[in-house]
């Protein structure tokens, strides 16, 4: 989509936007190498927020049975502490920050490679169904579904509830209904028919839930109704969860579940502090603002349940899936995520490449879907496709505000397991680092930073070593012609 960074209108836009990327190539592949792949991901759910992780009130027997029968990761992490971050890490196997969507609510600049434009080359149809949260939606936005690969979408801009209005590529629809129901529905609408053809399909399906404003049906409510302010954050959870599950059971149904890849994660640390599975919870980059539930099924490559002690990254699903696949992206820019088959086929203990993480300073954008899209239905129904320029982020594949290399300011971390250290930056610009050792001390807090001095400064060389990297390509040197 790089040649899009050149948009001057709208209608150039969405001329230009039918294009393909063309620095995609694909090489032959038996029908084990191009399976069906849908990749779920919650909004807020944390680590514990599962039965199958142990919470006391949640019910989730759909993702306890995935749980039982696939791959349980347990130690996977979000890329970023909030939701925006995590799902560009998805897009496209890099950290966040490279390209710009340093909080919630800042666009995903158009040059990136998605996993949905990847797999298109290699004959895949794509979909997307539910929360995007990566720019506008409409239709003349550079990063909407469509323009960043999608064949097929129904999105949000942002979370979304009951009765929600979704936009099904550009057009505003109201829908009735509890939100996950709805996004597995419509979801399940393409991937029937995707396995009447024969080409292989991608499905990302991005559940609303469990994120505020906590509308829950009062069937979903009634087990809960004594957690007070939180029923409604376990209702979301458990509509999610029969959502999910009738997902899981159609596949069956279809004759396809073997040869596709079912891959489940949370987005972002959760919101209750009990359950987040470490220390603080989402907008932290301690533990629990970035560990996060994960499954993934795959029956005909991985026929037996298995447990990934390993750490990994949801900057790792997209360099999985090209190694899947036989995809290959020319011109690749720098990816942070690695490939996990060696991990889940057990020719490969450890992780070899250790993660970055980093909340530059900055600001988040506030996107209100329900403001947005009631705004885009009424406009839509008088004639008109925009109702405020300003959300179509036409400026987003600009570097703004390049900063300097030696600006790593912000809260960092480098984990290097079971050794993760963090860098802080006071307001005042002093740096502090502490240092934790994960398998001991999983809530992180014994700091060993003064123990081991000579492990800080090893660790803190790759540290400050990868923010750089991460300068560079955030100030759009990734997508300057190579000599």
């Amino acid at each position: 989509m790089n040649t899009r960074i050149f948009l001057q209108s709208i209608l150039t836009i969405i001329a230009l936007g039918l294009g393909g990327n063309e620095r995609c190539i694909a090489e032959e592949k038996n029908e084990v190498a191009r399976p069906n792949i849908i990749l779920c991901m919650t909004d807020d759910q944390g680590w514990g927020d599962t039965g199958y992780n142990g919470h006391p009130l949640v019910k989730t027997p759909n993702l306890d049975a995935m749980a039982a029968a696939g791959i349980r990761f347990d130690h996977f992490y979000a890329a970023g502490p909030v939701c925006s971050p995590t799902r560009a890490s998805v897009m496209t196997g890099r950290h966040p920050n490279r390209m710009n969507v340093i909080r919630y609510g800042t666009p995903m600049r158009p040059q990136e490679t998605t996993i949905a434009e990847a797999l298109k080359q290699s004959g895949y149809v794509t979909g997307h169904f539910g929360k995007w949260h990566l720019g506008s939606i409409q239709k003349g936005s550079p990063v909407n579904p469509g323009n960043s690969g999608f064949d097929e979408w129904l999105s949000s801009p942002n979370y979304f509830d009951m009765d929600p209005i979704l936009c099904r590529k550009g057009v505003a629809v109201q829908y009735q209904g509890e939100s996950s129901a709805i996004t597995v529905d419509a979801a399940l609408e393409f991937i029937r028919e995707q396995s009447k053809a024969d080409q292989p399909f991608l499905a990302v399906v991005w559940f609303a839930a469990p994120h505020t404003p906590l509308e829950a049906s009062d069937e979903d409510l009634e087990p809960y109704i004594s957690e007070g302010e939180w029923a409604g954050y376990f209702a979301e959870l458990t509509a999610f969860d029969r959502a999910f599950g009738k997902l899981r059971d159609e596949l069956k149904v279809m004759g396809i579940k073997d040869n596709t890849i079912l891959w489940y994660n949370s987005d972002n640390g959760g919101m209750h502090w009990k359950s987040t599975g470490g220390r603080a919870k989402k907008g932290s980059i301690y533990e629990g603002g970035l560990r996060v539930p994960a499954l993934l099924e795959w029956p005909k490559r991985f026929p037996k349940p298995q447990v990934v002690t390993a750490p990994c990254n949801t900057s790792d699903i997209y360099p999985t899936l090209l190694e899947i696949t036989g995809t290959k992206v020319e011109g690749q820019f720098p990816l942070d995520g690695i490939n996990l088959m060696p991990i889940l086929q057990g020719t490969q203990v450890s992780r070899t490449k250790p993660m970055g993480f980093w909340q530059m300073n900055g600001k988040g954008k506030g996107v209100s879907s329900k403001k947005l899209m009631a705004g885009l239905l009424k406009a839509q129904k008088n004639g008109k496709e925009v109702t405020d320029v300003s959300h179509l982020d036409l400026d987003a594949a600009e570097v703004k505000t390049p900063i300097p290399e030696n600006d790593i300011s912000g809260h960092a971390a480098w984990l290097d397991w079971p050794w993760k250290l963090h860098r802080i930056t006071n307001n005042n610009g002093d740096v502090k680092f502490e240092l934790y050792n994960l398998v001991e001390d999983s809530y992180e807090k014994a700091d060993q930073s003064k123990r081991y001095p000579e492990r800080v400064q090893s660790m803190k060389v790759q540290l400050e070593g990868w923010q750089k990297s991460v300068v560079q390509s955030y100030n759009g040197q990734d997508y300057l012609p190579k000599n």
